[in-house]
């Protein structure tokens, strides 16, 4: 199935033909009015040098009229062999069709509501005919078994023509064209963004990336640059400071050279105002005992870290370069 762009927007035209398999264009003059456009001309012949087929509307009251302004746009300097002549359904259209055919033109007879429709399109030797199944469902009908009658009909008598599934309004139209066997989807940007869209697929992906990470960057490339210690001689007060300034749960706490004793966190700092009230908050430092820290080096993988931080149940680990103090890792910091 072919992928066509359906818009006149020229900033989602240009994002859209980068994903570099879009076969096509399709425009109408409404989509032209709502983006403000007032140089119709100016903008075809523009969107003729963007994209591999354009496929534009021919207008006119009597197939002779269709044929002149199908003409008057070639003549504008678009490319036989590109352009596609968007022709509305009727006896003129139709005929307007056949006419523009024998000249070797391209042409789409559109707006399609039934199977007579598509046929009298298929006789006429259009290249595409194009049921529009978002207004049709819009009016209550059942534009899918409408879509298969006319790809019956095209594999059944082996006309050349293409069926079009056009008025897409969601990324479900697009599996329903799938499925039905159409030829041509021309979808707007908006849907065509959705179609590689999923949770599971997020999910996989950031899992992926995640393990990634943990397998090749080192601790020190996760350092934030925030190293809160304090001193012996600092108070508790100074830790919850600390803590606060760096955004961190846990300070260093280190001696007179510089060295790690241990580790002061905010559930330190619970426990011991559950024990002591406020003569807790009043002491420093050299009045705590503290365990041996768990540090990592900052050359080790983010996968000891994660290691580490499992194994212990902790949300930080002291980030050492030999015996100096360069931060620390979070929990947050190994997704």
């Amino acid at each position: 199935m072919e992928l066509y762009l359906d818009s006149a927007d020229l900033d989602e035209i240009k994002e859209a033909f980068k994903l570099g398999f879009i076969k096509g264009l399709t425009t109408t003059p409404t989509f032209m009015h709502r983006h403000g456009v007032t140089d119709i001309d100016g903008l075809i012949v523009e969107l003729s040098r963007l994209v591999p087929v354009l496929q534009i509307e021919a207008l006119g009251n009597t197939a002779e009229e269709i044929v002149s302004e199908a003409e008057r746009q070639l003549a504008l300097g678009l490319d036989k062999e590109k352009t596609v002549f968007k022709i509305p359904v009727s006896l003129e259209g139709v005929r307007a069709c056949k006419l523009l055919r024998d000249k070797g033109y391209l042409v789409n007879v559109h707006l399609i509501y039934t199977v007579q429709q598509a046929y009298m399109a298929l006789e006429a030797g259009a290249n595409f005919i194009c049921p529009l199944v978002g207004r049709l469902q819009d009016q209550g009908h059942d534009a899918l078994s409408l879509v298969e009658q006319c790809v019956e009909a095209v594999d059944m008598y082996g006309y050349d023509s293409k069926v079009m599934f056009s008025s897409v309004r969601y990324p479900e139209h697009v599996r329903n064209a799938l499925n039905r066997g159409v030829h041509v989807c021309t979808i707007p940007w908006k849907v065509m963004q959705q179609l590689t869209q999923n949770n599971f697929t997020d999910v996989g992906i950031a899992q992926f990336v995640q393990h990634t990470k943990l397998m090749t960057v080192k601790v020190k490339n996760v350092l934030s640059g925030k190293n809160p210690l304090v001193g012996m001689e600092n108070s508790v007060t100074d830790a919850l400071v600390k803590m606060t300034e760096s955004g961190f749960g846990c300070v260093g706490v280190v001696d007179k050279a510089g060295k790690l004793i241990g580790t002061f966190t905010d559930g330190d700092l619970r426990r011991l105002i559950e024990a002591e009230g406020q003569a807790g908050v009043e002491k420093n430092m050299s009045d705590l005992d503290f365990k041996a820290p768990l540090t990592i080096d900052g050359e080790a993988l983010l996968h000891e870290a994660a290691r580490l931080i499992h194994e212990h149940g902790v949300d930080n680990l002291m980030v050492l370069h030999g015996d100096e103090v360069v931060g620390q890792i979070d929990i947050q910091d190994l997704k």
